[in-house]
């Protein structure tokens, strides 16, 4: 087992609690995105069990994260929103180099390249608008709730996996994330086994359809996944701190987040290279 996933895994559902954070993005700073995707496209292949080494530390960090950050997270944003959001736009900007390292751009890029950065910047960008009610806790659970719940899961999933879309953020869209929120800290397992089940039916789909894309249009498929993960900065972005204080706290959030991009960036990639 990779037991050093469970630390990685802890970052990325901490990162899915959070509306307007990837997950995938977070697995991309990680330098373990193009590994957690072969990981879950070849889960039903012969070299399964191999995947499970990296998944199940992998899986066992993103539910303590869950479980332990669900309140944590919404304290900070409570109490702290602009600092938490700027340290999060820290490390979404520090990821930025690192993926144009990896994508091999220089020299390769065409101008359909550029095009699909810019659409994906804008796609990404226009969830801005979109955000709904975090305190909304629906009460009366019955089989067409379940059915909605279950698919709230899988787009979520499918936008978990993919960098710059944040998962939560669908779910708050869709009028459900105060509903799961809440059923994370009152351990209602009903829900939690509904959502948890469109969950894995959406990350093994959108997994091979990722797949693919890469093995087939690897720079098409980072240039995409550039402009998604630019595009959650606006996303993430509260607006310009007023008080004195809040811009010193922003400030340093800011930075704070660009220096854990930065060592994450180095260790990570050079261990998974």
């Amino acid at each position: 087992m990779e037991w050093g996933n469970i630390f990685r895994g802890i970052m990325i559902g901490a990162s899915n609690v959070v509306p307007g954070i990837s997950g995938g993005t977070i697995a991309v700073l990680l330098g373990i995105y193009d590994r957690l995707i072969f990981a879950i496209n070849n889960l039903f292949s012969r070299k399964w069990k191999d995947q499970l080494t990296f998944l199940i530390p992998l899986g066992i960090g993103m539910v303590i994260a869950t479980f332990l950050f669900s309140s944590g997270l919404k304290w900070l944003f409570e109490h702290y929103p602009n600092p938490t959001q700027f340290s999060f736009i820290g490390l979404i900007i520090g990821t930025l180099p690192l993926l144009f390292k990896e994508s091999k751009v220089k020299g390769n890029i065409k101008g359909y390249h550029i095009l699909l950065l810019i659409l994906s910047v804008i796609i990404a960008a226009s969830f801005m608008f979109f955000r709904g009610d975090e305190g909304l806790i629906i009460t009366e659970i019955d089989l067409k709730m379940y059915i909605f719940l279950l698919f709230s899961g899988f787009l979520a999933s499918a936008a978990m996996i993919l960098p710059g879309i944040s998962g939560s953020l669908i779910l708050l869209m869709m009028g459900v994330y105060g509903t799961i929120i809440n059923a994370v800290t009152q351990l209602q397992l009903d829900i939690l086994i509904v959502v948890a089940v469109g969950v894995g039916i959406g990350v093994i789909t959108i997994s091979k359809v990722i797949s693919y894309l890469w093995n087939q249009y690897p720079l098409a498929t980072y240039m995409v996944i550039i402009g998604l993960v630019i595009g959650s900065i606006f996303v993430i972005f509260p607006g310009w701190p007023l008080s004195g204080i809040d811009i010193l706290l922003s400030g340093l959030a800011l930075l704070l987040g660009l220096v854990i991009a930065y060592l994450l960036g180095r260790v990570e990639y050079k261990d998974n290279n």
